[in-house]
């Protein structure tokens, strides 16, 4: 078992002063292999502080050597490629197949992504007599969650840095080992000592330090909505920014016409990814009411295709889940769905010998009223609800707490537009369209605030400041 002691604060690795070690379950093996000990609170000021005395110069250091130093990250972390991918699949479970492209390889990418994105940025514009500037908001704290370690540590810290931001990160205490080894590449890529940090340590306790201390300008937290709920209230009382990407029940609406089993499977993959721990999963599939059971059908056929078992075997489509609290979390909300009337689609068949796996599961016949209709359940279970037109299926899209994303499958992409400009989520698919990551990810209600990727990442960092002058300057040669 791996003993890590050290957090990354003003350039260099210095031990941590907290007094609990936070162990690392691989969630197949149900074994603890890694211990990181938490840094206490004076840690966090340590961390804050480096992060407020590098502000000045890193804001004021020339954009082309900040995407410079960026690039020298993604090199950095491209050789720890395969390493992030073992480690996250210990964590978290995803198939290993999936993780070296999924969890290292896209935000691995995503570091030259965001430097591209910076050089194409108006910094600064006239409009009228002012000069209006771009500048960064100032000191981050960055906190985020174990679904996708590296990928959403990635879609915070590369934008703030490019903005000209410093950081602090908490990675969450479940999935922490990417994040150390993103602290290794960047001091191998020679960064300035303060601009990036690192800290360790439970949501509760030191979260919650680096969301209160004085000298952080703004807080990125991507996690659960009961979590971003309590750091918005927290980082109110000091008029702090905040960018919160939080949970989803995403639709994905079926119109008559359009391919019923393509948009079964496609809807299937989005929800079994990563075990179903995915905020913009497409956890509920709406369907004609006269073509529901023949949904039904398709699911309950391509669901055994879904095959449970060790992350490091090629032939898993289906990793455990986090941890076994979360598994019996999945497993009532799937036992209450069918207490409440849904009909369970799908049958259990043997479960490995060990790891916390919940088998993929489809329920039918589901209303909108039941709460596996509207609550997020991050488990690997799609509820199959039946409409019985278009403004139905419209209203019943829109009609829970969350709007982080959606999918519309048409008979023509024009007419699966036609209904998705009526979503109200952050990013739609058309008729199967592959993710872009250049174009804005967020969430409309309580799936958060602000956007994350491409340009709009880097300018969620940034803050517009009007410089009102005589006219006669601009005359000036």
């Amino acid at each position: 078992m791996k003993f890590h002691r050290d957090l990354y604060i003003a350039g260099a690795w210095r031990a941590a002063t907290g007094s609990t070690d936070l162990p690392v379950t691989d969630c197949y093996t149900e074994q603890v292999f890694a211990s990181y000990r938490s840094a206490s609170r004076s840690d966090v000021d340590a961390a804050v502080q480096a992060a407020r005395a590098a502000f000045d110069g890193w804001s004021a250091t020339p954009l082309a050597e900040r995407i410079a130093a960026v690039r020298r990250v993604a090199a950095a972390l491209r050789e720890r490629s395969d390493a992030i991918a073992r480690v996250i699949s210990r964590e978290v479970g995803m198939p290993a197949r999936l993780s070296a492209r999924i969890q290292a390889g896209a935000p691995v990418a995503a570091w030259d992504l965001y430097a591209e994105q910076a050089a194409r940025i108006e910094w600064e514009q006239r409009i009228g007599h002012s000069l209006v500037q771009q500048v960064p908001v100032g000191v981050v704290a960055c906190i985020t969650p174990w679904n996708y370690p590296l990928h959403q540590i990635t879609g915070k810290v590369a934008p703030a840095l490019l903005a000209g931001c410093t950081v602090v990160l908490k990675p969450s205490e479940l999935a922490p080992s990417s994040a150390f080894l993103l602290a290794e590449a960047i001091a191998q890529a020679g960064l300035p000592p303060g601009v990036f940090n690192l800290v360790h340590g439970s949501g509760p306790e030191i979260g919650e330090a680096l969301v209160t201390h004085r000298d952080v300008d703004m807080v990125s937290f991507t996690g659960s909505t009961r979590a971003g709920r309590r750091i918005a209230s927290l980082a109110a009382q000091e008029i702090k920014r905040l960018a919160l990407e939080l949970g989803g029940k995403s639709a994905a609406v079926v119109l008559p016409g359009a391919d019923l089993a393509a948009a079964v499977k496609a809807t299937l993959g989005s929800c079994f990814l990563n075990s179903g721990q995915t905020c913009s999963a497409t956890t509920r599939l709406l369907v004609a009411r006269d073509h529901a059971r023949q949904a039904e059908q398709l699911a309950a056929d391509l669901a055994p295709a879904w095959a449970m078992g060790d992350p490091a075997d090629p032939a898993t489509r289906l990793g455990p889940l986090i941890s076994p609290v979360q598994r019996d979390k999945v497993r009532d909300m799937v036992h209450a769905a069918i207490a409440e009337g849904a009909e369970l689609v799908t049958h259990d068949g043997p479960l490995p010998p060990h790891g916390f796996f919940y088998p993929p599961t489809v329920l039918g016949q589901v209303t909108p009223q039941m709460a596996s209709a509207r609550e997020e359940v991050f488990g690997p279970v799609l509820a199959i609800i039946p409409y019985d037109d278009i403004d139905g299926a419209v209203a019943i899209a829109n009609g829970t707490d969350y709007g982080l994303a959606a999918t519309v499958w048409g008979e023509t992409p024009q007419a699966a537009l036609a209904v998705a400009r009526r979503l109200r989520a952050g990013q739609v698919d058309v008729n199967g369209a592959p993710f872009n990551p250049l174009a804005p990810f967020g969430g409309f209600k309580r799936s958060g605030i602000g956007r994350e990727n491409g340009r709009f990442g880097i300018e969620e960092f940034l803050e517009p400041v009007s410089v009102q002058l005589p006219s006669s300057f601009f005359d000036t040669p």
